[in-house]
């Protein structure tokens, strides 16, 4: 049976091959020439001490529907950035998640922040992309990719400066993750068959990761209190969004997890 990541990839290898006919590899090339340079993600969130916060911007999800109706990702990051975020996360995946690669060049715009390209990566094409649209950072997803397309794309991420987020959501991935020599290292906290939340579940996995490694919480952050429990384990930074896109006041939501 297909999973719902099998389903995306598969949507998204048609996606870049309808990319590439209208903008080809060459002319996209071109185009790195006059991006702007790449912010340096890893060492924003590598800062020892608090858990550093990677603030998310996306409309909306495929269980939730519409998240934030009529916000503009503008607002939203001046605010994130204002609470004490250390970096942005922006999806740009259209379908699923209602993003584009224009919600990422307006929050770089709007903000000094470094940001990541959130996306379903699972082409050289994608990285190239990103660049060109001003992503300082590209997340990379273990059960997406096979070793040597994770390694491949891994290496054009840093060859093009910008800094890779390799996720996993499967404890079985960790060690191909870190074997790839992986420096900042995602742990998903969502489980793909039941889509439930486990925050114990990157708890579980941190004793198995190098302390070199930055560690990156995702899904299932909600209260300071979560915060504090990731804070205890060593864990360096979280990458939150919808539990702060769904408040009345985002901007707010945000410093208060960092307890601020």
């Amino acid at each position: 049976m297909e999973s719902i990541l099998d389903e995306i990839v598969a949507r998204k290898r048609r996606e870049v091959e309808a990319c590439r006919e209208r903008v080809p590899t060459a002319a996209l090339e071109g185009r790195l020439a006059v991006a702007p340079p790449p912010r340096d993600f890893f060492a924003a969130v590598a800062t020892p001490g608090e858990v550093r916060l990677i603030a998310e911007f996306k409309r909306r999800s495929p269980s939730a529907g519409e998240i934030r109706p009529g916000a503009t990702v503008e607002d939203v990051v001046r605010c994130y950035a204002a609470a004490g975020a250390a970096c942005l996360s922006i999806l740009t995946d259209g379908p699923g998640f209602g993003g584009s690669l224009v919600d990422l060049e307006s929050a770089r715009i709007a903000v000094p922040l470094p940001v990541l390209r959130k996306e379903f990566v699972v082409d050289r094409y994608q990285v190239v992309e990103a660049r060109a649209h001003g992503a300082d950072a590209v997340l990379l997803i273990a059960e997406c990719l096979d070793d040597c397309h994770l390694r491949s794309l891994y290496r054009t991420i840093l060859d093009l400066g910008m800094t890779p987020l390799v996720e996993l959501h499967d404890a079985e991935n960790l060690p191909r993750v870190l074997d790839l020599g992986a420096t900042l290292v995602g742990i998903n906290n969502r489980d793909l068959k039941s889509m439930t939340t486990d925050l114990d579940h990157v708890l579980r996995l941190r004793e198995q990761v190098p302390d070199d490694v930055v560690l990156v919480a995702e899904s299932g952050i909600k209260t300071r209190a979560d915060v504090a429990r990731l804070e205890a384990a060593g864990i360096g930074a979280m990458l939150v969004g919808e539990s702060l896109l769904v408040q009345p006041d985002p901007g707010r939501a945000a410093a208060a997890l960092l307890g601020r």
